[in-house]
């Protein structure tokens, strides 16, 4: 049954797919056929590959800070062997995923086009609605620990806490507004505010790496230390550290030439994370004393004033702030996307998609999602984490089953960058992440549980809400259908290729 939704029209986006379907075939028919253009046009121009890798970058990671909680959830050891398996594991599986739909689908909305491909608007919508809030909570984080990093070295602690939400304000306010300028502008300051960033963390390796003793890197909490490994501390540090790869998605409408920039994009930016990780990790867990107390979110300057001096303390701290600057324009601008592709799609009124006139950049998703980061702002940073997590978990499930699908429903539908594995193996590639997504839910706390019930239940009801505004006409939206790929009518394919 059809979506009341939507109208009579056929979905632009599962039509394209048919017609890359139609293509592989008509190629191996030998009639020389060339389908019609694809209902999503390329644009020649965008975001260039080396921005683009660096916002990437800001997108799921912005350097070592913040990774100083998965020594402290279980030791020097673990923490180095999931720093390197993890990316295997995790970030890889969800990077090719991310490489194979979005230069598939080269439209804003990522995986929200993805899913509603897949299974229809309304599971469309439901991923949109999980990846959105629990990108705008994780946005909300970041103005709130540059301010505690500031806090730290300012001359007049004890900043009220009026004064700490209006400095957050107007932070927050500026930034918005830098992002409204245009994503191209966002992607160029992200590489000196990756460079600087990281300055600090090249200085604190080279001062640590000689006095490095390698037996401190097999250290594992226990008793006898004084504390337990604390796994749920460890895995959501581990996971929020690593996430993300799929957030590029979204603006991949925004990409020059996507179907070739963006594999490169996120394998070079996989590498430097990994670098920017595995290094400073190395230096500075052979170099001190294994204390679990010691190890928590901000250790990173401590260690940089016993080794170096209050000089080396202050200069971690104040790239600290350039890092959460980027994380903050990063993630901001894969949430304005997301609604702008969401108002394409249909599956919000028109006006979400509405562009600038001076920039072309979807100011009114730039101003609902820094409004709605702004009220969640108050929230304490660990609670915000393990939201996240929660929420993005979710999702990613839906994600992968929509990957899986999809290449079950058209195998032959070209893919500009298809990942080099039958579909047994990519069942395998996305069952091992689902696995950690599982954990990631299961191990979550009363309050969690009960915040993304009612979050998620919000989503429903306005989506709902939604189709009743369609019905009557009361906004105006996209006039797009729903077509779910399960096989409601069977004779969907001829009708499309004729």
């Amino acid at each position: 049954m059809l979506d009341p939704l939507f109208s009579s029209s056929s979905s632009p986006i599962s039509q394209d797919l048919l017609e890359k379907q139609k293509q592989h075939d008509d190629d191996h028919d030998d009639q020389g056929n060339k389908p019609q253009n694809s209902v999503i046009p390329k644009k020649g121009k965008g975001l260039p590959l080396v921005p683009l890798i660096f916002l990437i970058y800001f997108q799921v990671s912005g350097g070592p800070y913040g990774q100083e909680s998965v020594v402290g959830g279980a030791g020097p050891l673990l923490a180095i062997a999931g720093f390197i398996l993890f990316p295997i594991l995790w970030s890889i599986p969800e990077a090719l995923v991310t490489a194979e739909l979005a230069t598939t689908f080269p439209n804003n909305g990522g995986f929200v086009v993805w899913t509603h491909t897949a299974f229809g608007p309304f599971w469309g919508y439901l991923m949109g609605s999980w990846k959105f809030l629990s990108g705008v909570i994780n946005l909300a984080s970041f103005p709130g620990l540059c301010i505690d990093y500031v806090d730290a070295i300012s001359p007049y602690p004890n900043v009220s806490t009026l004064t700490r939400y209006s400095v957050i304000f107007f932070s927050t306010s500026f930034l918005s507004l830098l992002n409204v300028t245009g994503i191209r502008v966002v992607g160029h300051i992200s590489i000196p505010l990756a460079v600087l960033s990281l300055l600090p963390f090249l200085v604190l390796s080279l001062i640590a790496i000689p006095q490095i003793d390698p037996g401190k890197w097999v250290v594992v909490w226990k008793l006898s230390l004084g504390r337990h490994k604390n796994w749920k501390m460890y895995f959501h540090a581990l996971f929020w550290n690593l996430n993300c790869w799929d957030s590029v998605s979204t603006l991949v409408g925004e990409v020059k030439n996507p179907e070739k920039a963006l594999p490169k994009a996120l394998l070079s930016s996989m590498g430097l994370t990994s670098v920017a990780y595995l290094v400073p990790l190395l230096a500075t867990t052979g170099a001190m004393s294994p204390d679990p107390d010691d190890w928590k979110d901000g250790y990173y300057a401590a260690i940089g004033e016993e080794l170096a001096g209050p000089w080396l303390k202050r200069l971690i701290k104040l790239g600290a702030v350039l890092s959460g600057l980027g994380l903050y324009q990063a993630q901001l601008s894969s949430c304005s996307y997301q609604l702008h592709g969401m108002a394409e799609l249909g599956l919000l009124p028109q006006f979400f998609g509405t562009r600038s006139g001076w920039f072309d950049t979807p100011w009114v998703g730039i101003l609902v999602s820094t409004i709605i980061s702004l009220l969640v702002a108050a929230f304490r940073f660990t609670n915000l984490r393990v939201c996240v997590n929660f929420l993005y978990s979710l999702g990613m499930l839906l994600e992968f089953g929509s990957f899986v699908y999809l290449r079950v429903k058209f195998p032959k539908a070209e893919r500009p960058f298809k990942v080099p594995i039958g579909l047994n193996g990519l069942i395998g590639m996305c069952s091992v992440p689902s696995i950690f997504l599982l954990y990631v839910l299961c191990v979550a706390t009363g309050p969690v549980y009960l915040v993304s019930f009612v979050l998620t239940l919000f989503g429903v009801l306005w989506y709902f809400l939604l189709k009743m505004f369609k019905a009557n006409m009361w906004l105006k939206f996209n006039d797009v259908r729903n077509n779910k790929l399960a096989d409601e009518d069977p004779s969907y394919y001829e009708k499309i290729v004729k």
